[in-house]
């Protein structure tokens, strides 16, 4: 058995908002009818849950809080050299370019809530380009968490830290050989 220690990181809520985010927008991306009053409710809880994490994010548990993870120019090089050289070491929390993600992901489904709350309106319903950048944000969306779960993935077989299971328990399990930033 390899020399291991473990560390709860992720809280309950952080881990029921993660878990419920990709059940909600799932369901609205690829099963309900975007024209459904169903859609329309989905993406409200959506944008709810992204309202209650940007208040987590600053008041929430310490690998909550968006101050525990503010990425740096210095600690973005930091990881891609560790990449590049095939240097294995983890972050209890997110890591510099998961950080990056993350932002991503809120700014981009924020676009996606506003400009679908938008199509619902009087000055709004049938704007072209309303329409438009609602898809276009969904798009990347989707983009970004094929390359989030590509980035879970390969991060977990590089530095031997299983990250899914981590979102699941809560806890991270770190081999000893594996350096913490």
């Amino acid at each position: 058995m390899l020399d291991t220690q473990t560390y709860k990181i992720w809280d309950p809520l952080i881990r029921l908002f993660h878990w419920s985010l990709v059940i909600g927008f799932a369901v609205n991306a690829l099963i309900t009818d975007p024209e459904s009053n169903l859609h329309e409710y989905i993406g409200y809880a959506i944008a709810g849950l992204i309202a209650f994490r940007l208040i987590w994010g600053l008041i929430g548990t310490k690998y909550a809080r968006f101050s525990s993870f503010m990425p740096s120019r210095g600690s973005i090089n930091s990881q891609l050299d560790d990449i590049i050289t095939a240097r294995r070491s983890t972050h209890l929390g997110h890591s510099p370019l998961g950080a990056l993600m993350i932002f991503n992901l809120i700014a981009s489904i924020i676009g996606i809530a506003a400009t679908g709350y938008m199509m619902t309106t009087n000055a709004f319903w049938g704007v072209e380009w309303v329409e438009e950048t609602h898809e276009i944000l969904v798009t990347w969306a989707e983009l970004s968490i094929v390359l989030h779960i590509a980035a879970v993935l390969w991060e977990s077989r590089r530095t031997s830290v299983n990250l899914v299971r981590a979102m699941v328990t809560g806890i991270k399990t770190i081999p000893a050989a594996v350096k913490i930033k």
